[in-house]
């Protein structure tokens, strides 16, 4: 009993410390993604809420995981296993969702990237995340900077492409076709490349976290088939 009630312990104080990693995982993909996730046509702008949510659901259940140990609570036992379960499932559909489907999710940026560069000038939320992100990935358009010259927006201003094309704001003309000083290469390898990268880091530890609850999962139940069930989980006195 006293070996399986230390190992809980342990394990649910690792447990925690994995919700905390994703909680920060989770704020770290809000700040550092979430402005080429609003491009995307596809559900993957709901990831980082995910990962928050579910960091903060392992931080208090990890606590929830010592207290029943360190108590011998069978009922509070059977609830952290049946926790642990749940978030066993929700990590290997997670998990195996973001390996399986990179391709989907490079698609849905591609898809979002046009509609953004459509809907420029119009949809001012989107505007700026496309500005910030060709600044930041030296790129313009989709394929390339000539993705402009179909856009409404380009028309309307005479074949111009936005500042944010622009190598340096001093000396771009940033007139197409004939332009000079322009990011030449399309955006769309550059965040895909750098989302799916990402993507497979944040699958990857979504699997591991799962297959770690595993362990919780049978010392959890190990240690409530030890303890014998009593009204209210009061355990007799030793």
């Amino acid at each position: 009993m006293t070996v399986l009630k230390l190992s809980l312990m342990a394990f649910s104080f690792v447990f925690w410390a994995a919700g905390l990693t994703m909680l920060i995982i989770g704020l770290w993909a809000k700040v550092s993604l979430g402005s080429y996730l609003v491009l995307s046509a596809s559900d993957c702008p709901k990831a980082p809420t995910i990962l928050l949510a579910t960091g903060a659901a392992v931080i208090i259940w990890g606590f929830l995981g010592c207290f029943s140990a360190a108590t011998e609570h069978r009922g509070l036992l059977c609830t952290y296993g049946a926790f642990l379960t749940a978030v066993l499932v929700a990590g290997l559909v997670a998990g195996l969702s973001g390996l399986l489907y990179r391709q989907d999710i490079a698609q849905g940026f591609q898809e979002g990237l046009h509609e953004a560069l459509r809907a420029y000038g119009e949809d001012e939320g989107k505007a700026d995340a496309l500005d910030a992100l060709q600044r930041a990935l030296a790129c313009c358009g989709v394929e390339s900077y000539r993705d402009w010259l179909a856009s409404p927006w380009a028309v309307e201003q005479n074949g111009s492409v936005p500042l944010s094309c622009c190598r340096a704001r001093r000396g771009c003309q940033h007139r197409l076709p004939n332009a000079h000083g322009l990011h030449r290469d399309g955006c769309f390898s550059k965040v895909s490349a750098f989302v799916s990268s990402n993507m497979f880091y944040v699958a990857t530890a979504a699997l591991g976290l799962a297959l770690l609850q595993l362990i919780g999962i049978v010392l959890a139940c190990l240690l409530a088939a030890r303890i014998p069930a009593h009204p209210l989980g009061i355990t007799s006195p030793r």
